[in-house]
């Protein structure tokens, strides 16, 4: 199946087309799309969300053969061990036997970046209701800390998700965010912040976060650095 170029809330994608160069939906109603033609990693838009670009349909070998993003626990994959302080600081990582999400679940990748610490800095998030649909989105955070922005992804995600929702499992690359959430950790700063989070999290019946490494080829945590980092760079916002 040919190609197409689309665009999806501002950003233009590439999407699979029929053979007269319609957008191609599955039976779900969805349309597969790629971010960038030959990274390997595919993903799914609603094709109400689309919107095709004039020109020509192109040839199925533009984006090459790729595996949709399967959300996953990743907390067994190996972690190098990371100084604390930094956007992705906090205790040494270690592997641990991966935690299976219940069907239920609302699945969130969150990831915060900042130009400088501190500097201008952004949030991403990506959310996968339990009936696979995906939303993400970014958000400009203007002057801070990287810890802040990962606090915030976090806090978003929390935010994006239904009141009643019986389970939430967010993924985070922050050892820190996890530090001083889950485990105990003594924050010097943002403990206003830190408070706030927390109350988010408590509201939630059933809420983990869940560590996942940081630029290690997990395509949804991928995805949220994205987004965080185009939340930076265009000063904008793009709610989920």
């Amino acid at each position: 199946m040919p190609w197409i170029k689309a665009t999806l809330r501002g950003q233009t994608v590439m999407a699979r087309a029929d053979a007269a160069g319609n957008l191609a939906p599955g039976a779900d109603g969805r349309v597969e799309i790629r971010y960038k033609p030959m990274d390997g990693k595919a993903y799914f838009a609603a094709r109400a969300n689309l919107e095709a670009q004039p020109g020509a349909a192109l040839p199925d070998e533009t984006c090459g053969p790729a595996e949709p993003p399967v959300p996953k626990d990743a907390s067994a994959s190996k972690s190098a061990g990371a100084k604390g302080g930094g956007a992705k600081g906090g205790a040494k990582g270690g592997g641990a036997p991966a935690i299976p999400i219940p069907k239920d679940a609302f699945i969130a990748y969150a990831d915060g970046a900042c130009s400088g610490n501190p500097g201008p800095c952004g949030l991403g998030v990506v959310l996968i209701s339990p009936d696979g649909t995906m939303r993400e989105g970014y958000e400009y955070l203007g002057e801070g800390t990287n810890n802040i922005a990962e606090l915030s992804a976090v806090m978003r995600a929390v935010q994006a998700v239904p009141r009643d929702a019986p389970q939430l499992v967010i993924h985070t690359d922050s050892q820190y965010s996890i530090g001083v959430l889950s485990k105990g950790w003594k924050a010097k700063a943002n403990q206003a912040l830190i408070l706030d989070v927390k109350k988010a999290l408590a509201s939630y019946g059933k809420a983990r976060l869940v560590y996942v490494p940081g630029h290690a080829g997990v395509p949804l945590n991928e995805r949220a650095d994205e987004l965080a980092r185009e939340a930076v760079k265009s000063r904008g916002k793009q709610a989920l």
